[in-house]
């Protein structure tokens, strides 16, 4: 019973043990696919490789038993299948065998082939022209197997049409297939692209086909048209005259512009590339028709002028004409200028064949008329002559003269004075021809007064002419501008009338007025005091102050030009009438004021006449004098027991007719005067008669004679005395203030 399960136990481990080896004996085909797709000229490796053997031997062969066209490389565990390149030949299913030691395993893998190594190719039957049918062909070449293969054409993103190959290959071969689309290209589709998208489906389902793709930018033609040809200056030109041709053509790509000549058997000669021909120094044989053609891509339009070149003439020119205005004593030079002739001949001369008075000079091509000085005697029509070869041109310039050389005057027949009429003289001098002259006179923006002399000018000559008009200036007037403006228009002369101005800025003078004379601090005074007398005047321009005194004779002694006159210390001979004039242009203004200077009475006269002391029945004058000025107040008293008593006392006098002795006493004199007074006092002694009978005598009456002949001298005395000072006597207390 033993030795029966050792039997059995033997045999189930051998068999345990083929078990596990043949659980790890393990056979693995790279790629680690069922199938496998190989592009045709590409190189591919199968490798097969053993696990859990280690010295395992390997074979390679077909399903089909095929040969292998490859070559095989055993290295250790894994063994190599290379075929390179890949051909229809290696399209088979592959089986790689195993041995390890009694055990054989095997692994197959298909190799299946395909050829999709190009982009596709699109092509154009012709160039795409807008409105015409153009053929697109997208060609996919050497491609393998083509029944997967699909190709669709897009316009931008926008499919034109898809196209399957599903017919089955009758051979192995690699084959170019395509599409074909016909379509009429539209302004639209200029700047569009054109996608060829191939596609072949040779992967399984859940695998990508490859894609390959073509992208080509559909450049849309346009055939040339609105040929157009524009020519500067005309299709009519002189011998010698340039001429440029421009040529425009629309279309897409830009058409490229050719010039040529019709010649006479109706070929072109080609002339320029360029858009524009320029054709310089023309001949008459340059005459023809000329052919601008558009060419692009697709076509061209053709457009013809015709030039015609005529025999140039010779051309005369005068300058600066064909009249000029030329100024009396200036030059005028004129010019005779000949083209297209190569030896002019010239000549000069006036209309009604007068004296040239004046240079010529000919040289080449021009000739001069030179007059210098201008004057009355150049005044024509002149011709200018000209000759070359067998032909003959005039050409004439009138000359017309003026005189106009210098600015109007402005004259003014006096100081302008407000109030004052003053005329304005406005002169043009040396003026040709007057009667066309026009003179404005304006005062600021406002015209005062025009003129115009349209008398007939007879005979030729320079003449003065002018504008004169009477205003009254005004104080308003001052600062303003008189503008004096002169126009001379020659006579249908193509340019602006000459003119000519003057301005002068208007002063206007006011006469002094409202003068006055402030005197500080009065113009009554104490000896010794100071004054101030101050004048102002108003005018324009400002018055200028001139002091004077006035002499005793009535003229005036001028003492200062300042407007205030000082007296640091007046004495009693500066009393007077003082005179102060506001003087300028215009005129003078005059005030005058009175000083007058007092001083305290002094040197006070008492006298008694025949004396102090006389008889009783005399007749006594008791006189009181004082130089003083101004006059003093004379009072004559008698002093009594109660006081003084007043005396009626005439021009400082006063007389006792037959005296008697209560007459004797005390007099007194009181001189008085606003400064002050002073007083002076004498004692009249009346002496009794022997008797009280009457009592008359020769003497006696000699006596009173001689006191009427002396009271009567004192009298006159007094009276001229005061005669200089006042008249009469006055209170100056009473006296009223000088007012200035």
């Amino acid at each position: 019973m033993p030795r029966k399960m050792f039997v059995i136990f033997g045999v189930s481990n051998v068999l345990w043990m083929v078990f596990a080896v043949s659980q790890a004996f393990k056979v693995d085909i790279f790629p680690n696919e069922s199938k496998i797709f190989a592009q045709i000229g590409d190189s591919v490796s199968l490798t097969c490789s053993a696990t859990g053997c280690e010295s395992p031997s390997f074979s390679w062969r077909t399903q089909m038993d095929s040969p292998l066209n490859g070559k095989v490389r055993n290295e250790g565990t894994t063994s190599t299948l290379i075929m390179d390149p890949v051909s229809f030949e290696d399209e088979h299913q592959y089986l790689c065998t195993v041995i390890c030691g009694a055990m054989k395993r095997e692994k197959a893998i298909r190799v299946e082939i395909y050829s999709f190594s190009k982009d596709p190719e699109i092509r154009l039957s012709s160039p795409p022209e807008v409105g015409k049918p153009v053929t697109v062909t997208c060609s996919v070449p050497d491609v393998y197997p083509f029944e997967r293969l699909e190709i669709e054409l897009l316009k931008s993103n926008r499919s034109m049409k898809v196209q399957e190959f599903l017919e089955p290959s009758e051979k192995k071969a690699q084959e170019t297939k395509s599409l074909e689309v016909t379509f009429s290209p539209t302004d639209e589709d200029i700047g569009k692209a054109l996608v060829c998208q191939a596609t072949l489906h040779i992967y399984d389902d859940d695998s990508p086909p490859k894609e390959r793709k073509t992208m080509k930018e559909l450049e849309v033609y346009i055939s040339p048209k609105d040929t157009a040809i524009s020519v500067n200056p005309s299709t009519r030109l002189q011998e010698g005259d340039s001429v440029t041709m421009t040529c425009t053509s629309a279309g897409l790509p830009a058409p490229r512009i050719l010039w040529s000549k019709k010649l006479d058997n109706g070929n072109l000669q080609l002339l320029s590339e360029n858009a524009t021909l320029t054709l310089i120094s023309m001949r008459a044989e340059d005459s023809g028709i000329y052919v601008c053609e558009g060419v692009n891509l697709v076509g061209k339009d053709r457009k013809e002028v015709k030039l015609i070149v005529q025999e140039k003439m010779f051309t005369v020119e005068i300058s600066p004409g064909p009249q000029i205005a030329a100024q009396i004593g200036h030059s005028v030079v004129l010019t005779c200028d000949v083209r297209d002739c190569e030896s002019p001949s010239f000549s000069w001369r006036t209309q009604i064949d007068s004296p040239l008075n004046g240079k010529v000079r000919s040289q080449g091509s021009k000739s001069t008329l030179t007059l210098s000085p201008v004057s009355f005697e150049h005044e024509h029509f002149y011709l200018c002559t000209v000759m070359c070869g067998q032909k003959k041109l005039e050409k004439g310039i009138q000359v017309k003269l003026y005189s106009f050389p210098s600015d109007p005057e402005i004259e003014m027949s006096g100081p302008l004075v407000s109030g004052n009429p003053v005329t304005v003289s406005c002169k043009v001098p040396n003026v040709y021809p007057f009667d066309r002259l026009e003179i404005e006179l304006f005062k600021g923006e406002s015209i005062m007064m025009n003129k115009i002399f349209l008398e007939d000018a007879s005979k030729k000559a320079l003449e003065t002419k002018s504008l004169e008009m009477t205003f009254i200036p005004t104080t308003e007037d001052t600062a303003n501008v008189l503008v004096c403006l002169a126009r001379l228009p020659i006579d249908e002369m193509e340019f602006e009338p000459k003119q000519r101005q003057s301005t002068q800025i208007l002063y206007v003078n006011v006469a002094p007025r409202d003068t006055t004379i402030l005197v500080s601090p009065s113009s009554i005074l104490e000896e010794g005091s100071s004054v101030n007398m101050t004048c102002s005047s108003n005018g324009l321009p400002a018055p200028k102050i001139l002091w004077s005194r006035q002499l005793s004779n009535g003229d005036l002694q001028p003492i200062s030009e300042n407007a205030t006159l000082t007296f640091m210390s007046t004495k009693m001979e500066d009393s007077g009438i003082y005179v102060c004039e506001g003087i300028n242009q215009a005129g003078i203004s005059r005030k005058e004021v009175k000083l007058i200077i007092q001083v305290a009475p002094k040197d006070i006269q008492l006298t008694a006449f025949p004396s102090e002391s006389v008889k009783e029945g005399d007749t006594v004058i008791i006189s009181c004098i004082c130089g003083n000025v101004p006059p003093t107040l004379i009072i004559l008293k008698k002093k009594a027991e109660t006081g003084y008593t007043v005396l009626k006392s005439t021009g400082g006098a006063y007389t006792i007719h037959r005296a008697q002795l209560e007459d004797a006493g005390v007099y007194q004199c009181e001189s008085k005067n606003e400064v002050g007074s002073q007083l002076r006092s004498l004692t009249l002694d009346v002496k009794g008669r022997e008797s009280n009978k009457d009592y008359f005598s020769p003497e006696f009456l000699v006596l009173y004679c001689a006191s009427a002949l002396i009271l009567t001298a004192i009298g006159m005395v007094t009276y001229f005395a005061r005669k200089a000072n006042m008249t009469g006597s006055y209170s100056l207390v009473e006296a009223q203030r000088t007012k200035v």
